[in-house]
This record gives C-alpha cells, structure tokens and sequence, in this order.
C-alpha cells in the first residue's frame, strides 16, 4: 500500500495524472482515507484499467517489462514469511512461571516470540479450506519480519 507520490515514481508519470486517474476510478483497489489516497500494489506495481478512447499510456511498457523481469526471476525470488497465532499457547506458562509465546514466525523455519515488527507491506490472509501449517488466518509479508523478543 502506497500513497499517490509513490504510485507517479513507480509509473514515472506527474501526481496530477495519478490523482486524474484516481478521480475516474482507474486504480484498481484505491481507496482515499482522511484526505490520502491508500493504493495497493500488485506485484510492485498498481492495477490501472484501460481507457474508453485515445492513445494507450506509456507507463504499460514499463508495467509490463517489470512483469517479465520479475516473471524471470521467479526462481532467485525469496519466499514468502507466515505469521500466525497459536492459539494452544494462550495463557499456558513454561517452567520458569513465564507465559509462552504464541506467535510464530515461519520462513525456512519455526521462530516463537511475543512481539514481531513488519517493516513493509503485508497481507491478512483467511483462508478455511486451505490452511497453512494448520493455520486459517495468517499474515503473510515478503520483507523479513523483525522479531523483537524469542
């Protein structure tokens, strides 16, 4: 989720015509909140819809040289880390009278601490027919979460 600054960057186009997009609803998944538009990447990149009429932008080169770079990279590309609750941890104390910790933090492997920071974009996932490692809900994020205690 970035702002409509960060969204002209990415397209190398002027904030005018992001805000002119946003204004025809073009952004896919933009929503304006207290006065700033939130607007959700996908693959790096927003989702813009076509225009009705007139030349195509030049900014769908760009998206979709960046679609085959990162379709190419696919391989060296790092995976995605889960963060999830568990929830047969709640309340329960360890020898020393300390509470456990419930979160766990799962990329190569299983981490359990109380407090994690995730510096980047991420994803609330709830999904009952497909859990993850016997998890239903779950977060999901491609920068690596920062565990503050364990």
């Amino acid at each position: 989720m970035v702002g409509s600054k960060e969204v002209a960057q990415l397209l190398r186009v002027t904030e005018r015509r992001v805000r002119y997009l946003l204004e025809k609803n073009r952004i896919q998944g933009a929503i304006k909140i207290a006065g700033r538009w939130i607007i959700p990447l996908i693959d790096g990149l927003p989702k813009i819809d076509d225009g009705k009429r007139g030349p195509k932008p030049t900014w769908k080169e760009r998206i979709k040289s960046h679609l085959e770079n990162l379709a190419s990279s696919k391989s060296q590309k790092k995976g995605k880390t889960y963060i999830h609750i568990y929830r047969q941890r709640f309340g329960k104390k360890d020898k020393n009278g300390n509470y456990q910790p419930a979160i766990i933090v799962r990329k190569r492997n299983s981490a359990y601490c109380h407090k994690v920071f995730i510096p980047g974009p991420c994803t609330i996932v709830y999904n009952f027919d497909n859990p993850i490692c016997g998890a239903k809900a779950w977060i999901e994020t491609l920068v690596e979460p920062i565990i503050l205690d364990g």
